[in-house]
């Protein structure tokens, strides 16, 4: 018997479910609510390369290395264009020799489970300026890691949410309300469902108080700009570079460069554009960048991130609500780690055994009882 599932929101996390629930048309009837309001997915920067991280969480380590294995996936069997997502490689620079020392001896070893992570080369601060041809001025070295890569969060889900439109899922626009744990209210009718997936990122401890849980979950504001760089040079092919104490720089297409994304967590589920960020994030292109001012400003994002208290995602089934299931508090790394959460969460559905332990901590503690 077909079953109904619903999933609240359309970020990086509820578009790739719906992309993997349609993979299973029989069997799932999918309904995506979403209200299109402050997705950190759109205002992400969009690099994946997860393997120079100094995070001592293990689990999240390993959950965004195999969500590096995730993504190129998608990628491959939905033939996805490479604005959407492109294997460019990454850099990521440090001042100090020593410390790049370490880096690269880090990059190494972790090489060693992760051939996602491609070649690793310790590269001049010349050689930096030959990759990134855009850039003007450049005086540290950095290690180049092949297998790093550049995503549009936004193209991303759209590309996936497609394709699911196509077999078995319906898109609602506007605010799901989630009554219990089969119902949810939107556009003043009241729907029942076998499953319900809770991807709301920041949102999702206000969803889930309708049930009952009450989330440790705080939001944080993210801004990034885009850039108008007049070059001959195809931006799209260059690699992504995460210089030291700097905003990650990242050529696309089109002549656009993408500089962010900022971290505030004062400022709560606030959208609006700040100008002063404008030009936090514009001093990063401009030490780089010749001539650059205002002007050259093409666009402005901000959305909306979700971080718990340990700043590690948590997914899986609401305590005491096994009819809900969610995802939240994936932080900077959400279009790394979000595609492979999703998967997880259709793979419960399916009933699955799922060993969550290897990718995150005991739920409860994310929870106030």
């Amino acid at each position: 018997m077909t079953k109904k599932i619903a999933i609240i929101g359309g970020g990086i996390v509820g578009s790739s479910a719906a992309y993997f629930l349609s993979k299973n048309q029989a069997d799932y009837e999918v309904t995506l609510f979403d209200n299109g309001e402050g997705q950190a997915t759109k205002a992400a920067a969009g690099i994946i390369s997860p393997w120079l991280s100094k995070r001592r969480n293990k689990q999240w380590y390993q959950l965004a290395k195999d969500g590096v294995s995730t993504i190129e996936q998608i990628a491959a069997e939905t033939n996805m264009d490479s604005v959407t997502f492109s294997k460019v490689g990454t850099i990521i620079s440090r001042k100090d020799p020593d410390k790049l020392q370490e880096l690269f001896n880090l990059a190494q070893e972790r090489k060693k489970d992760a051939p996602e992570m491609g070649s690793i080369k310790l590269i001049s601060s010349q050689e930096i300026k030959e990759l990134i041809p855009i850039i003007d001025n450049y005086q540290y070295n950095g290690i180049l890691v092949t297998g790093g890569s550049r995503i549009d969060g936004n193209l991303f889900c759209n590309h996936l949410l497609e394709i699911a439109c196509r077999t078995n899922l319906e898109i609602k626009k506007g605010q799901a309300i989630l009554k219990n744990d089969n119902v949810i209210a939107w556009n003043n009718q009241e729907e029942n469902f076998d499953k319900i997936i809770v991807a709301a990122g920041a949102w999702t401890k206000i969803v889930l108080q309708n049930v009952g849980s009450n989330l440790r979950l705080r939001p944080q504001k993210g801004q990034l700009i885009e850039i108008e760089v007049n070059q001959n040079s195809n931006l799209a092919e260059m690699p992504v570079m995460m210089p030291e104490s700097e905003y990650d720089f990242i050529p696309a297409g089109h002549n656009k460069l993408i500089i962010g994304a900022t971290h505030d967590n004062e400022k709560g589920f606030d959208l609006e554009i700040e100008k002063d960020v404008d030009r936090k994030l514009l001093k990063t292109a401009s030490s780089l960048i010749d001539n650059l001012n205002m002007d050259n400003i093409i666009l402005e994002k901000t959305g909306t991130r979700a971080y718990t208290d340990d700043f590690s995602p948590v997914f899986g089934n609401v305590p005491a609500n096994n009819n809900v299931l969610f995802a939240t508090g994936l932080g900077s790394s959400g279009l790394t780690t979000g595609p492979l959460i999703g998967k997880i969460l259709v793979d419960m559905i399916d009933n699955k055994k799922i060993d969550l332990s290897k990718y995150e901590k005991s739920i409860d503690q994310y929870f106030i009882h």
